[in-house]
């Protein structure tokens, strides 16, 4: 585990805290992220991430090492050389990704005023931001399955965000859709097919939209956020691509000059305080 122990601790010292939208503290004898630091972003704790520094700890799990690798920044290839020297696997390649690039991660940190979230091809939360958090609630109070936006929309009752009756409809059928057009591009991944199983088994709506056989992506829709600080909210939201990863980038916006927009920058200023942006386990 000495090759493990060597790039963690070389990769945390080429970070920045600016690089991660950390304010630099003070006394920093150092011009790389504190351990405390890379714990926070990893949502990992400082004294398992000494172990893993000083190579004493043993067999780290992949969602571990998922987290580590984006908190990082790491390339794809360093994210593999990051499973190896911890004696796992690499993800296999035609399995959902769920690994930011810093390429990505760069662009998302420049956008730090606008509410966006990264999702998986299979629609798993991977990251979002503080504006996200303040206007639909945090996510890191949920776990596996509640961070699926499919299995939360089909199997819980409607919660923060609301749709007009078409709106609805047409988000309903796009992620059904979009899990189908998943399941045609990664037919070998495990887990995308037990998520197809389950909701198929926990939800009609989602079997009788599955067994339509619709293949798209959701790429827009417009949605009002019912329940924030400063009141409801309608917003626009648009899903992006991000090259050359099946990611999909979500950007909620507002229409300029509306009252939405104020109550957007008032969020933006009370909402968000104690929010931080995530790198969620797998």
């Amino acid at each position: 585990m000495q090759e493990l122990a060597e790039v963690l601790r070389s990769w945390r010292d080429r970070l920045s805290p600016a690089e991660v939208g950390l304010p630099p503290g003070p006394a920093r004898r150092a011009p790389g992220l504190r351990r405390e630091e890379l714990a926070g972003l990893a949502g990992v704790s400082v004294e398992y991430l000494v172990r893993l520094e000083q190579g004493r700890a043993r067999h780290p799990s992949p969602s571990l090492l998922a987290a580590l690798a984006r908190a990082l920044r790491l390339t794809d290839g360093e994210r593999d050389h990051l499973y190896l020297t911890a004696g796992v696997a690499p993800p296999a390649a035609g399995t959902v990704s769920h690994h930011v690039g810093p390429g990505v991660q760069r662009v998302l940190d420049r956008l730090r005023d606008v509410p966006m979230a990264v999702f998986s091809a299979a629609r798993d939360l991977v990251w979002w931001n503080p504006m996200w958090a303040a206007l639909t609630g945090d996510p890191s109070t949920h776990q596996g399955l509640e961070r699926n936006v499919a299995w939360r929309h089909f199997t819980e009752a409607p919660g923060l965000v609301a749709y007009d009756a078409a709106h609805a409809e047409e988000f309903s059928d796009d992620l059904a859709a979009d899990l189908r057009e998943a399941v045609g591009r990664y037919p070998d991944d495990h887990a995308l097919r037990t998520l197809v199983t389950r909701l198929r088994d926990a939800s009609d709506d989602f079997d009788r939209r599955w067994r339509r056989a619709h293949v798209a992506r959701h790429r827009s829709s417009t949605k009002t956020v019912t329940t924030t600080r400063v009141g409801p909210i309608a917003i626009d939201c648009d899903v992006l691509t991000a090259p050359g990863t099946d990611l999909r980038i979500v950007v909620y916006t507002v229409a300029p000059g509306s009252e939405d927009e104020s109550r957007l920058d008032l969020l933006r200023v009370t909402g968000a305080q104690g929010l931080t942006g995530y790198a969620a386990r797998p």
